[in-house]
């Protein structure tokens, strides 16, 4: 673990030499989302592959760039493209961003994903507020010796994402006229799809929308304090009883649409923060 600590550390002092101000604000985008952040009055833009100890995307749609800009008079830093298990990488790599952004001075994180709709109220393109969240990787980030100085080793997931920033991004749908969902995110290793049958089993443990990522992500911000919130856009509803089919060319056409939704609603919360 001090190895790992002293990477996020050194990788934090990389990026701390290319900026003017250290960011108090993170995003993070998912599958078909980097363009959520064009708003950003970009500074500065480093790819993955050129900050020290930081894994490279390798998933389509994901940039593979880290931005630090302003917006709305507000510090940033905002990752185009995020790291999933399913990639191979482990629980540490997911999670060494947030370590990162954590060393930074990160206070806030603004998480995004594309995920699949369990709740059948929903619609293909609406953005649902995760309120909660159902860890079914099998794995957690916190497994191994905890890092004192980080977080405690038994972090309470109670209020996991930030009541008063849901609240914010709610407010800040109303006001555009974006009609925002609330629901729970369950959390899969991936990456084969669901089955009709495992789409039963998730909604009856009280799951409203489903993918590969996120989860990971939370778990490390909350065990260092930081606030979170979180949204999906529903690129598809799943119906065990009439499944068809879902192609990831889909799901990512969908993300992208709703990207402009997005992004006005991160901008709002922004504002208020």
């Amino acid at each position: 673990m001090q190895t790992y600590k002293r990477k996020a550390t050194e990788c934090a002092q990389f990026l701390k030499a290319q900026i003017d101000e250290s960011p108090e604000i993170a995003l993070l985008t998912g599958t078909g989302l980097g363009d959520s952040a064009k708003s950003l009055d970009i500074s500065v833009t480093i790819a993955y592959e050129n900050i020290p100890y930081f894994p490279v995307s390798t998933v389509v749609t994901h940039f593979g760039k880290m931005l630090f800009g302003k917006m709305k008079g507000k510090s940033v830093i905002a990752m185009q493209g995020r790291f999933h298990l399913y990639e191979g990488y482990s629980p540490l790599e997911v999670t060494f961003p947030i370590r990162v952004m954590q060393e930074l001075g990160v206070k806030y994180l603004i998480l995004s994903n594309a995920a699949g709709g369990l709740n059948t109220r929903f619609k293909s393109g609406n953005i649902m507020i995760i309120t909660d969240h159902i860890n079914l990787t099998g794995t957690n980030p916190l497994i191994g010796p905890n890092e004192e100085s980080w977080g405690i080793r038994f972090p309470d997931m109670t209020g996991a994402y930030d009541k008063s920033l849901q609240k914010l991004a709610e407010n800040a749908g109303k006001e555009a006229g974006i009609h925002l969902q609330k629901g729970v995110y369950v959390g899969l290793k991936g990456p084969s799809l669901e089955t009709p049958a495992e789409v039963r089993f998730l909604q009856g443990i009280g799951a409203e929308a489903v993918w590969f990522s996120t989860v990971q992500e939370v778990i490390a911000a909350v065990h260092v304090g930081m606030k979170v919130l979180g949204l999906s856009i529903i690129t598809n509803v799943h119906n065990p009883d009439q499944p068809i089919p879902a192609s990831v060319d889909e799901i990512i056409d969908v993300a992208k649409s709703a990207v402009p939704r997005l992004e006005t609603v991160i901008k709002r919360v922004i504002q208020k923060l």
